[in-house]
């Protein structure tokens, strides 16, 4: 673990509550330990949020590359749901359905 430093923090009493019902119930040794835990998983979201902010980026200045070189495509809705529904269905292992064509 390195050099440990010693901190004091503050917390709500529901929060300090959920940290000392963790120790009690021998999840834990310490309130420092729920801590850590917690600090880690904090540090995990927060590097999976920038790594997914990087890659928006860079298919966001790819857009706009091919924009500014002129390569589009039209405009065409019913080609974007139908790929937005498979990608969706092949992450949720099910099918939306079709909504009706209004007439």
């Amino acid at each position: 673990m390195g050099t440990i430093e010693r901190l004091t923090i503050t917390l709500p009493a529901d929060m300090a509550g959920l940290v000392k019902g963790a120790v009690n119930e021998g999840g834990y040794a310490s309130t420092s330990e729920v801590i850590r835990e917690a600090l880690r998983e904090w540090k995990m979201k927060r590097d999976l949020h920038a790594g997914q902010l990087a890659a928006l980026r860079v298919d966001i200045d790819r857009g706009l590359a091919d924009a500014a070189n002129g390569r589009l495509v039209p405009y065409d809705r019913e080609r974007i749901l139908e790929r937005g529904r498979k990608q969706f269905a092949s992450r949720a292992n099910f099918a939306l359905p079709r909504p009706q064509k209004q007439t």
